[in-house]
């Protein structure tokens, strides 16, 4: 038989190890008006190209088997880029089904489905300087204040049709830019064929969606951000994909990409179908969709949905409806493998693009921290624990909190756990969660002044940053993806009080080197005032890398004024209030030498109502801003102060570290399921 591909992107494909196969199955041209097509369909009998170029004929450019690999290929004359085409499969049954390209690089706008000749080659790049410096950098000790997007409804133009992905290089990065974040967050722009699915119900894992332009377009607004020094992540749906006729489901009337056992092959909460990752063609595939989208887009980093889905075989089954691995457990091997498998690819082929988990259970060393061989190798997690926890908190009623003070320091019992990021993120204010400004409990201006206390808590506590779009305005409705933000809010004071007073916090924190230079470790951070429960205040220090810089936090999360609180603290000097929540005069404190809280000196704060404050630590003569031997002692009194936690809230949802059993059943509410 005719073989027209290489022989060893044949092999690599089957063993599993293709990092690359985008450049060896789809379309490509071959020279003057040929292209060749090439697709993996096994079990079919009969394969054909059908397109424009064709008239859409299903027998006239029949494909050739490949030395037994299950690709087809075949040359055809006369194609041109824009002209589209399916694969046309006779399964072993005789019926012939036309099916979109897997591989396709580009995609019809839906509602039609067909694949689109291609050719991203000749987009002149302006960013090479971005890119070595990101390939360089220490992400770790780097601020990273993400703004996660749905392109489709963060504006809209008059008459309610998206934005171009042009249109938004020139509205949305300038603002992200002016809002002081240092990456923007995309909601998953592979093709997809169902708008309120959000993007997380993939056919296209090689294409970027239609809806808003062009490739090159969105090659011109990743480099508009990177000019600007921008990062881009995307998020990516390597677990599940749903059952389109035209997609990937039964693609050669087999089950190809999904396993053939309805207990590890469906999802029975989201109405679609995992990928099997038995199969090393599926690793192969799913490894060569992130590379090519880090690669072919500059993409920064991908966002990983679901990690805990794949990592489970019962992840959403009851009772007996799932498959036990080989040694009678839960976990998924396969999936386990191919996770490792994906990351090594991503840190070997792209330098310095991030891999983010959503992952929401315990599963260990999920990140490569401190170098863990054993680890799933992802940069990053998303730390759903704290984001339980401190919305938990923060819903409550002020007069109840006291009952609740173990939800805001438990995240620090696993805190250097992983590499986190915290996530306020477009889960939480969808599906009756309220916004994040509903949730808030209080008069109209407690609300927003809870809002802000939330935020500035975010932003001082160890790990990344991620906040949804539209938090920034305190946008009062939830988000619904068939409409654009209300802009109109920043007509009222509070609204726009809101929008400024986030745009502080940003370029603050990315100013503050205490607040992420040291993020992974207890070197970073210490407690002054942990286990005041009854008044609900918190008090600790940040700390830059080798303590060149202090930062003392402080916290009091009720609506009464407590003037003279005293919190030890380990620095003796001056402390000055550099940012506040509130609209309060800011003030410089002397400590004194009578002792709190273990510490031989103490601070008299003024704490200002339902506010957060930060100051400066000037260290007084003879001092220096380190802390010497207090490691045991500051985990010492957080052991404490977080024993009372099971007690406190023993039906949270997710305890971070503490969630054992792995599942966040809420963890599927983003998957919108096709009617």
């Amino acid at each position: 038989m005719t073989t027209m591909l290489e022989p060893d992107d044949l092999y690599l494909f089957n063993e599993g190890t293709h990092r690359r196969a985008y450049r060896a199955l789809g379309a490509h041209p071959a020279g003057d008006g040929v292209w060749r097509f090439a697709v993996w369909a096994p079990h079919a009998s009969a394969i054909s190209v059908a397109g424009d170029f064709n008239g859409w004929s299903e027998t006239e450019h029949p494909l050739a088997p490949q030395a037994g690999s299950g690709i087809w290929a075949a040359c055809v004359d006369g194609v041109r880029p824009g002209d589209r085409y399916k694969f046309s499969i006779q399964e072993q049954s005789g019926v012939r089904r036309l099916r979109a390209d897997p591989f396709a690089f580009c995609s019809e706008l839906r509602p039609a489905t067909a694949s689109v000749v291609k050719d991203l080659a000749g987009y002149a790049w302006g960013d090479a300087s971005f890119m070595k410096a990101r390939a360089a950098a220490d992400p770790f000790a780097r601020p990273m204040a993400v703004y996660e997007v749905h392109l489709g409804s963060w504006r809209r133009r008059p008459d309610g049709s998206f934005l171009s992905y042009s249109e938004l290089a020139d509205t949305l990065v300038p603002y992200v830019l002016d809002m002081g974040f240092t990456h923007i967050e995309l909601l998953p722009l592979c093709e997809h064929p169902f708008d309120a699915s959000w993007g997380y119900q993939v056919t296209g894992y090689f294409s970027i969606t239609s809806r808003y332009g062009t490739p090159e377009e969105f090659m011109a607004f990743v480099d508009r951000c990177h000019q600007n020094g921008l990062g881009v992540v995307m998020d990516w749906v390597p677990a599940h994909f749903p059952r389109d006729a035209h997609g990937l489901y039964r693609f050669d009337g087999t089950a190809l990409f999904e396993h053939a056992d309805p207990r590890r092959g469906e999802h029975p909460v989201w109405g679609t179908n995992l990928f099997d990752f038995e199969k090393p063609q599926v690793h192969s595939f799913l490894v060569s969709s992130a590379v090519f989208l880090l690669d072919a887009y500059h993409l920064d980093g991908l966002r990983v949905d679901a990690v805990s889905s794949m990592l489970y075989l019962d992840y959403g089954r009851e009772g007996g409806a799932w498959l036990p691995n080989e040694e009678g457990g839960r976990e998924n091997f396969h999936a386990v493998r191919f996770l490792r498998a994906l990351n090594d690819a991503v840190h070997t082929e792209c330098p310095g693009a991030l891999m983010f988990a959503e992952e929401a259970s315990a599963y260990p060393r999920v990140t490569g921290k401190h170098g863990a061989k054993d680890s799933l190798g992802f940069d990053f997690k998303w730390n759903m624990g704290w984001m339980n926890d401190v919305l938990d908190y923060m819903q409550a009623d002020p007069l109840f909190r006291s009952g609740r003070h173990g939800s805001l320091t438990f995240s620090m019992t696993y805190a250097f756990s992983e590499d986190y990021i915290l996530p306020l993120s477009h889960d939480e204010v969808v599906h009756s969660k309220l916004s994040l400004l509903d949730k808030m409990p209080g008069t109209y201006d407690q609300k927003f002044a809870n809002l802000r206390l939330l935020l500035a808590y975010m932003f001082a506590h160890p790990g990344k940053k991620l906040l949804f779009m539209g938090a920034e305005i305190a946008q009062f409705i939830e988000w619904d993806e068939k409409r654009p933000l209300d802009w109109f809010l920043l007509d009222y004071d509070l609204h726009r009080d809101a929008q400024a007073y986030v745009r502080a916090l940003c370029r603050f924190y990315g100013q503050t080197p205490p607040l992420y230079e040291s993020d992974g470790g207890w070197e970073g951070f210490e407690w002054c005032s942990v286990d005041d429960r009854e008044g609900c205040v918190l008090v600790f220090m940040r700390y830059s890398l080798k303590r060149r810089h202090a930062l003392l936090c402080a916290f009091n999360f009720t609506p009464v004024f407590r003037e003279g609180y005293r919190t030890g603290v380990p620095v003796k000097g001056t402390y000055t209030e550099v940012f506040s929540s509130d609209a309060g005069r800011p003030g410089a404190r002397a400590t004194v030498s009578e002792p709190a809280g273990g510490f031989g000196q103490s601070l008299l704060l003024d704490l200002r109502p339902l506010s957060a404050a930060f100051y400066r630590v000037e260290a007084g003569e003879g001092q220096k801003v380190s802390r010497g031997e207090r490691d045991e002692k500051n985990q010492k009194m957080h052991r404490n102060a977080a024993r009372g936690r099971t007690g406190e809230q023993a039906g949270s949802a997710d305890a971070g570290q503490g969630q054992a059993r792995g599942v966040v059943r809420g963890e599927v509410s983003h998957h919108r399921l096709r009617p």
